[in-house]
């Protein structure tokens, strides 16, 4: 038992038999840590012997002779004893003002108070008292205020100055510490006989066959996805077989994964620039895409060559800086729960698309690849480019592919793209169960390749490519019709094929457009593939399978007769394989390799530089390099910048993922089942928004059955402009019926979901596609209603000014003298007017004409009105006042006639100045009523009062139509009241007539209305009044006398 007593007291004990689980002195370490240690130095030296120092007196402790079992405990002990006598001389002269200082401060009671009680240093002091080994270990540092030392009691822990115990309570402890350690010295020494346990393991019950290694002083490892195994399926109630076939299956595109780590290896180490006189190793392992090797091949990175020790370094250290893997993500994640733990970087050469995004796991992981986001964001860009609306999605029907649906669709949806169909391929587990799920899926991928999506994105991770290829296989046997998509990939896409799939027809792929890692040919990577042959390497476990199976011939001499293979020579070329088996130029995941170990290597130059300025080593530059730590190449990794042999630049961002893009690539393929890429254009996640894709749509080739025609892919036709989208019910919303827009709105562009009404100021043309400014309109002079209503007033104008001429001429004529001669001046006069205000109703309306036009009118015709109600009131009093005793006499004047011409009329002025006080017309646009046109007119300000204008003109024709109907058969030669009944019956007609189809009309129409009201009335009034006049005056003089007119009377008298 040992008991390892800390500052303040506390103590921990360790039994014998815990030392065997780790290296003593990380045990030792690790309890002074979780004690409170902290080591205030900055010399790393310094602080390694310190360790070295305590693990050195431990194995003092046990007694110098070790049990059998820690013989390689013996081997660290020798070592730090070694490595103490180099630095014991330089601590010495380190700690020699530290140690002085402390011996002084030991002596006094109450130390501090003196400078050189402040000083830096470790005191360790060994002491054994009855039988129980302790370790007293000190820590002193600056103090402001005095401390009071700690003393060692023997049998007893480090106490304070201030603490007393009692005797009793002293010997009882020891006493008891005394057979506690009896009793565990003799458990332990029974324990370790039994338990032996050292570094030479029993034969790995799950060997992992495929390996690629290179010795050197640095190792980088590396998990390749070359070979996979396919099993049978458990039972669980049989032992569980190995494997189904006799052979792994190789990917031999894949190779070219570990060829490209081979050849950036080869090229750093004969290069003088970069790890001088520094050897690089690799050690490469597969992952037989299968979660449980991946995590063993792990794991043996980690541990030594040929042997599966985890957590412990048993053979020759191997320096291992840096991990590359995997090329799934399901891969990476797995390697990344287990380096993560070691602080190993890993950096993954394909993309990574974690279940969640826990920076804290993976914050030792660095991506060559943008993340997978970028790629869907590329992907859209490219739906939109092509106006492709209606596609379909294919994914593998695991946690990758629900990921992928989840992220994918909303990106659809907010792009106005929905997917017709979702197929999921079957996992690539047990081929037993393959065959059997693939044709159950046979009925569901009829439907969905059948459907109209011309447009098919696929999740390309494996085993993706397999199984959509073994389906399209399968086609011709299960009555699948011919298969034409164009099929969009993403970057893990990489057309490789299995031995099996040699003869597999790949020409439904031609015209594939995928999302492909950016990459560049480094030089002297062609020359290097073609020295390739089976023995190249010595330490090549991937080759013989690759070899085999790509050129279909065997290593191994076979002695069975009528064996099918042919015997390899060994002087195949990879040159002379097809592309779906072996590229010559170097793929987007080759590239992120070779980025990835030059990555590497220059953080471990960073380092090298970083270690080198600090310090001058006398016994080789390869000592610098020799203790590294991987998590100390975390700090260089991230901020390393470099310039590769293809002249690209690489760098990591904050996230660490490499500041990359993707080449956008169409796959071009031919009938000998060979294919080539074309580069079509370049994904930029960096660029700014919008022009993150560049496309050139010339250098495009479609499959052959669409003729080199863009192909369309949409649930229905575009929407012409002029039409808008209905969706279809109970479909998603890419399905719909084109409806044309209704008048006066427009849909300028296709498939739009809403009509746009057009300013109130423009119309929508007969399409429906554009809007058109609208014209004005007003009755202008220039239009023929306008001229033949102006050419009308001016006529009944002439005409009336005629009629007042006859009159004025044969003014002392009988004719003219019977009925009041001055009211008939008036009332030629105003009807003259009345013509020429309707001129005021023609022509662009302005403010002057508006506040004239209606006034002028029903002030005029008021006064006509009004003239005609006092010449039928002047005939009316004339044959009262001609009865015996009538007093109508004395009412009877010249004045009569006129108070009620201007009371009238007077009434009718008041109502147009209350008009024009309280709401004047005013010139206004009416742009709602017609469509095409807006309507220049006067606004009549106010509706109540216009009307009022009217309804009194309507009241002065009623009251005269009605004294003029009761004075029509009073006896006179010269009576007009006749005439007058006459013509203020048409006159109500018209004006009755006038305010339906007044209201009903719009524009200049109204206008034209009112015009023609006016000139009907007036006439009317003219024709009926005077008409007879004239005729008697001009036709029939002879009737013009004063006797025949006394004749008339007398014989109407009698």
């Amino acid at each position: 038992m040992l008991r390892i007593i800390v500052h303040h007291g506390l103590a921990f004990d360790v039994t014998i038999s815990d030392l065997p689980q780790r290296p003593f002195f990380t045990r030792v370490a690790r309890l002074l840590s979780r004690a409170g240690y902290a080591r205030r130095t900055a010399n790393a030296c310094y602080r390694k012997f310190n360790l070295l120092y305590i693990s050195l007196q431990i194995f003092d402790l046990l007694g110098g002779e070790l049990p059998p079992h820690y013989d390689r405990l013996v081997e660290v002990r020798n070592a730090a004893r070694a490595e103490m006598a180099v630095r014991m001389e330089a601590e010495n002269q380190m700690d020699m003002a530290g140690q002085q200082g402390i011996q002084q401060c030991l002596q006094e009671r109450y130390p501090g108070h003196g400078p050189e009680c402040e000083i830096w240093g470790l005191v360790r002091e060994l002491r054994a008292s009855e039988g129980v080994p302790v370790i007293l270990v000190r820590f002193w540092g600056q103090k402001q205020h005095s401390t009071v030392p700690f003393e060692l009691n023997a049998g007893h822990s480090v106490l304070s100055r201030d603490m007393e115990t009692d005797n009793w309570k002293k010997r009882f402890v020891i006493r008891v510490l005394l057979v506690l350690l009896l009793l565990l010295v003799l458990l332990t020494c029974s324990v370790c006989k039994k338990h032996s346990i050292n570094c030479t393991t029993e034969v790995d019950p799950l060997p992992l066959s495929h390996e690629f290694s290179q010795p050197g002083g640095l190792v980088v490892g590396g998990i390749a996805s070359q070979v996979f195994l396919v099993h049978e399926t458990h039972s669980f109630e049989t032992q569980p077989a190995q494997m189904l076939i006799n052979e792994p299956i190789s990917e031999p595109k894949n190779y070219q994964h570990i060829l490209a780590l081979a050849f950036a290896i080869k090229e750093i180490n004969e290069s003088p620039h970069i790890l001088p006189n520094i050897t690089l190793g690799v050690r490469i392992l597969n992952s037989y895409y299968n979660a449980k090797m991946t995590n063993k091949a792990t794991l043996s990175l980690l541990s030594t060559q040929q042997q599966f020790v985890p957590n412990y370094k048993c053979a020759i250290f191997k320096n291992l800086t840096a991990v590359i893997g995997g090329l799934d993500s399901e891969t990476s994640v797995n390697m990344a729960t287990i380096t993560a733990n070691y602080k190993v970087p890993q950096l993954t050469y394909g993309s990574f698309s974690p279940a969640q995004s826990d920076e804290t796991q993976f914050s030792f992981l660095y991506q060559m690849v943008p993340k997978e986001a970028y790629q869907y964001m590329g992907v859209i860009r490219l739906l939109r480019h092509f106006n492709w609306t209606w596609i379909g999605l294919l994914a593998v029907d695991d946690d990758r592919g629900d990921r992928f649906l989840q992220t994918v669709v909303p990106l659809l949806s907010q792009n106005d793209i929905c997917f017709a169909f979702t197929l999921r391929l079957p996992k690539l587990t047990y081929l037993n169960d393959l065959t059997d799920s693939v044709l159950r899926q046979a009925e569901m991928s009829l439907v969905a390749f059948d459907n109209k999506a011309t447009v098919c994105f696929v999740y390309a991770e494996h085993p993706s490519q397999f199984i959509l290829r073994l389906l399209l296989f399968l086609a011709p046997l299960i009555s699948f019709p011919p298969v034409h998509k164009v099929w969009i990939v993403t970057s893990q896409w990489d057309f490789e094929s299995l031995s099996v799939q040699r003869t597999w027809d790949i020409e439904s792929f031609h015209g594939t457009i995928s999302f492909a890692v950016h990459s560049n040919q480094p030089p002297g990577f062609q020359k290097f593939l073609q020295a390739i042959n089976p023995s190249w390497a010595k330490r090549d476990g991937f080759i013989q399978n690759f070899w085999e199976q790509a050129f279909s011939c065997s290593l191994k001499v076979s002695s069975i007769h009528g064996d099918s293979k042919n015997t390899c020579t060994g002087e195949e070329k990879l040159e002379t394989l097809p592309g779906i088996f072996f590229e010559m130029s170097m793929t987007g995941h080759s590239y992120n390799i070779y980025n990835a170990v030059y990555a590497a290597a220059h953080a471990l130059q960073a380092v090298y530089l970083s270690r080198s300025n600090q310090r001058r080593l006398l016994k080789g530059e390869q000592l610098v390099l020799r203790n590294l730590q991987p998590w100390q190449l975390h700090r260089f990794l991230r901020n390393i910048t470099f310039n590769n042999s293809a002249g690209d630049t690489m760098h990591f961002n904050e996230n660490g993922e490499l500041r990359a893009g993707f080449d956008v690539t169409n796959w071009i393929t031919f009938p000998n089942g060979s294919f080539t890429r074309v580069k079509i254009g370049r994904l930029d996640p960096w660029a700014p928004p919008g022009k993150e894709l560049t496309i050139d749509d010339n250098k495009i080739v479609w499959h052959r059955t669409f003729n080199q025609v863009v192909p369309l892919s949409v649930c229905s036709e575009n929407c012409s402009p002029g039409y808008i989208r209905k969706k279809k019910e109970g479909e998603k919303f890419c399905c719909y019926d084109c409806v044309p827009c209704p008048e006066g709105m427009i849909s300028e562009k296709k498939d739009m979901d809403t009509c746009i009404k057009c300013p109130q100021d423009h119309y929508s043309n007969n399409y429906q596609n554009h809007c058109v400014p609208k014209d004005t309109s007003f009755l202008s002079y220039k239009e023929p209603i306008g001229i033949t209503l102006a050419t009308l007033a001016i006529s009944f104008s002439l005409a009336t000014v005629l009629v007042f001429g006859t009159f004025v001429k044969h003014r002392d004529s009988p004719i003219v003298k019977a009925n009041n001669q001055s009211l008939t001046y008036i009332l030629l006069i105003s009807l003259v007017y009345c013509f020429l205000s309707s001129l005021l109703f023609i022509g662009q309306p302005g403010k002057v004409t508006c506040l004239l036009r209606q006034m002028t009118f029903g002030v005029i015709f008021s006064v006509a009105i009004s003239t005609v109600l006092a010449k039928t009131i002047t005939v009316v009093l004339a044959f009262m006042a001609t009865k015996p005793g009538s007093r109508m006499r004395l009412i009877i004047g010249k004045r009569l006639p006129y108070s009620v011409v201007l009371s009238c009329s007077l009434v009718q002025v008041g109502i147009c100045v209350l008009w024009l006080s309280t709401s004047p017309p005013f010139p206004d646009m009416d742009m709602l009523s017609r469509n095409e046109e807006i309507i220049l007119e006067c606004n009549e300000g106010s509706a109540a009062v216009f009307y009022c204008v009217l309804g009194y003109m309507g009241f002065l024709a009623i009251v005269s139509f009605i004294v003029a109907f009761l004075a029509r058969k009073l006896p006179d030669t010269f009576n007009e009241a006749k005439f007058i009944t006459f013509s203020m019956l048409l006159f109500c007609s018209v004006w009755l007539s006038f305010i339906p189809t007044y209201l009903s009309t719009k524009g200049k129409s109204m206008v034209a209305v009112e015009i023609f009201s006016i000139l009907v009335s007036g006439a009317g009034l003219l024709v009926c009044i005077f008409t007879p006049k004239i005729y008697i005056i001009v036709l029939k003089p002879e009737l013009n006398n004063r006797e025949l007119f006394k004749k008339r009377k007398n014989e109407n008298t009698n």
